[in-house]
């Protein structure tokens, strides 16, 4: 048979492919159902966990066994997507409300990864057991699972608003979500307001839940912006950490500034990265109230600790953490999630609504299924008491029945023309049966015991008790406010047991200010030796170790704290470093390379010119390349904010041999390679923008470049060939000449 070729467009193959790709990662992947609150991947390995039996009250089991069930079973994407999800869940600095609970290393706030699953092991919270998992059977449908070899839940049946609860966050293709979690209690009276009457405003819901409230406490200081992201879905929540101040109990002991709570944005890595700003701005006497600041943390909680100089500005250095570090930060809402199979950004008024709907069809079906079975207990109750009133009868029919299938038939439809009656006088009462099939087999199957008395009346109380369950369960699906009722005793006793105290404060906290300018200017001297590694010292210093200081130093520039550093190197490029930035160092201190400083590369370029931009500012430059070619640039032409610019743009294979500040000198001496001189006029060398390549300064014979040049005044004498060489004896000539060579 010839094979069919179907032809298509390549794009439009291409852009349907995309399409199905993206929506898979949104739908089925990164954003969280707006019912549950869940992705896939945690809606699994809860669902796996409860099928495991790992109930809170029971021990835990090794991780890696929790992970490779979930794989093999619902979630064939990796074990570390898995085992990722697990970790998280079990992470109190994480969630509002922990899912799992962790046994063994599950990492810390301040970033450490937990440890391998083979190592750890979980089981369920009781939380999730209760809230999550509950009712699965009565509630939510099943779908196949990857290979149609299992069953698992479409949603889980959580009776909680669990995007609000445990907040989400997921990037997705061209989309992401962040919803930042809240707290249980405050979160079931929000809704409990809103069953109560479906029209509320946000800003009345936000009197029972005011805003997010994160496990790592913290303060929440744009209270005023709350109302519009809980309206639109979308916006900026301004984070602090907490700062308490603790003050030396004897006259010897330091202040203190003690930080018990970070921003949720910190966790991780940010500690640390906290911790280098810091050390970072006391080095650059941004901060030259403190002196010294230590890790305390622990599990108890976060204390990191600042301790102060006498009379510091405590105001002032709090001004700064908020304003230079991430001890404030800004956590970006958008609160998308899957509404009614697609991404929806959700309102607080939104995710209520899909939340009770949820909750309206789970109770609808879960009182169904609870009525359905009362109806079918009642059925066989009435049949068995019947059965009582008539067990003479019943016994008989028994008795003269040769099989199971003939006693059967006789009790529901009274046919006795197989039944042989052994006593006389039950023939016209057993014409008259007719049990169900459910109360005839509970008949044939009901054990002798329970014809006693007492086993009688608990039958008939059994009875009344369906009865009143029936009622109950017929009015709560008949009755709107019923079920209202009903779902708001649920939420009450949820928050009674599992409801804990707010973590974080929310107020409209003061703007922090710092003016960077206000900082006391001071005079330093900045050193950099010929690795490459700088520092600043104070000036006394330097004027009293001037000898060994310079000795050990190749450019030492003195300056302002408040100016910039820059740096001239051969490959025509201008790094500047602000001096703040530059550790202040003591004489024996190393520093830093400034590399660490700049764009500078040691590695791939040389610095040959240091100085400070104020001093720059009122001087002109001497530029000269090793292919001897030269200018003149106004120092003014260097004033910029980039940290890297262009000096001077060079010929193939060329670099700059000199930068050098002209003061008095009218004449400039050129020295090749092959020990030419030229000596001539500063004034013919043209004053050019910084980008230009200048122009000729000396005749190069062939294989020569420029070796050295030289500024002259009366008194300029060089050493040449272990000969003394007074330059200003030299001919004079013009600018782009051959030179001469000395007579030695």
């Amino acid at each position: 048979m010839a094979e069919k070729i179907l032809k298509t467009e390549y794009s439009e193959e291409m852009q349907r492919s995309y399409v199905n790709y993206s929506m898979s990662v949104i739908t089925a992947r990164a954003i969280p159902d707006a019912r549950d609150g869940l992705k896939p991947v945690q809606r699994r390995v809860l669902y796996d966990m409860g099928e495991l039996r790992l109930n809170h009250d029971k021990p835990h089991r090794k991780s890696a066994r929790i992970v490779g069930d979930t794989m093999g079973k619902y979630h064939p994407h990796g074990d570390s997507s898995i085992y990722e999800t697990l970790v998280v869940m079990s992470q109190v600095f994480k969630k509002g409300m922990p899912l799992v609970n962790g046994h063994g290393n599950f990492g810390s706030i301040e970033g450490d990864g937990a440890a391998a699953m083979r190592y750890t092991e979980a089981r369920l919270e009781k939380f999730a057991e209760e809230v999550y998992l509950k009712d699965l059977d009565k509630t939510v449908d099943f779908v196949p699972n990857y290979d149609e070899t299992e069953k698992e839940p479409e949603v889980l049946p959580v009776r909680v608003p669990n995007l609000l609860v445990n907040g989400a966050e997921g990037i997705a293709v061209g989309m992401s979500t962040s919803i930042p979690p809240h707290n249980l209690g405050e979160v079931i009276d929000a809704v409990l307001a809103y069953v109560e009457n479906p029209e509320i405003s946000t800003r009345e819901l936000m009197e029972y839940m005011p805003g997010p409230d994160f496990p790592t406490g913290g303060i929440i200081a744009n209270k005023k912006d709350l109302p519009n992201i809980y309206e639109t879905g979308m916006g900026k929540i301004k984070l602090r950490g907490k700062i308490e101040i603790e003050l030396g109990k004897r006259r010897a002991d330091r202040d203190k500034l003690v930080i018990t709570e970070i921003p949720y944005t910190m966790i991780g890595a940010g500690i640390n990265k906290f911790l280098m700003d810091v050390a970072d701005l006391v080095e650059s006497k941004k901060m030259t109230d403190v002196v010294d600041i230590s890790n305390q943390s622990n599990k108890d909680g976060i204390r990191i600790v600042l301790e102060l100089k006498k009379d510091a500005d405590v105001e002032k250095i709090i001004n700064i953490l908020y304003k230079k570090t991430k001890l404030e930060d800004t956590f970006g809402v958008n609160m998308l999630a899957i509404a009614d199979g697609r991404p929806e950004t959700l309102s607080l008024k939104g995710i209520l609504k899909n939340y009770l709907d949820f909750q309206y069809r789970n109770a609808t079906r879960k009182y169904k299924v609870l009525l359905q079975k009362e109806e079918e207990k009642k059925e066989i109750q009435e049949g068995l008491i019947e059965a009582c009133d008539v067990i003479d009868l019943i016994i008989a029919v028994l008795r003269g029945s040769r099989n199971l299938k003939d006693a059967k038939s006789c009790l529901t439809s009274g046919d006795i023309s197989k039944i042989n009656f052994r006593t006389p006088g039950f023939e016209e009462d057993a014409k008259k049966l007719h049990f169900t099939e459910r109360q005839a087999t509970a008949i044939l199957e009901m054990r002798m015991y329970k014809l006693i008395g007492l086993e009688i009346l608990a039958l008939e109380k059994e009875h009344k008790e369906t009865l009143k369950k029936i009622a109950l369960y017929s009015k709560i699906l008949k009755n709107r406010s019923k079920m209202d009722e009903v779902i708001r005793e649920d939420l009450l006793s949820i928050k009674e047991e599992f409801a804990v105290l707010r973590h974080t404060k929310i107020e409209d906290g003061k703007e922090a200010v710092y003016d960077e300018t206000a900082v006391e200017i001071q005079q330093v001297v900045f050193v950099m030796d010929r690795f490459g590694y700088c520092k600043t010292i104070d000036k006394n210093t330097y004027d009293r170790n001037k000898e060994s200081v310079d000795a050990e130093h190749v450019y030492i520039v003195p300056c302002m704290n408040t100016d910039k550093i820059c740096l001239f190197t051969d490959k025509g490029s201008l790094h500047q470093i602000k001096v703040m930035d530059i550790p202040s160092g003591k004489l024996r201190d190393k520093g830093i390379p400034a590399d660490n400083l700049s764009k500078y590369d040691g590695t791939k370029e040389r610095c040959i010119f240091v100085t400070n931009a104020e001093n720059l500012r009122e001087k002109r430059l001497i530029f000269a390349t090793r292919m001897a070619t030269v200018k003149l640039v106004m120092g003014d032409e260097f004033e910029t904010n980039n940290r890297t610019v262009v000096s001077t743009k060079l010929q193939e294979n060329d670099e700059i041999l000199a930068v050098m500040e002209i003061g008095e000198e009218r004449e400039i001496v050129l020295q090749t390679t092959g020990g030419v001189f030229l000596r001539f006029p500063l004034d013919e060398i043209p004053v050019m923008k910084k980008n230009a390549r200048g122009v000729r300064g000396i005749k190069l014979g062939k294989d020569e470049t420029l070796e050295k040049i030289y500024l002259l005044d009366e008194n300029t004498v060089i050493e040449y060939k272990d000969k003394e060489v007074p330059l200003s004896k030299l001919k004079a000539g013009k600018r782009d000449g051959k030179g001469t060579k000395p007579r030695l």
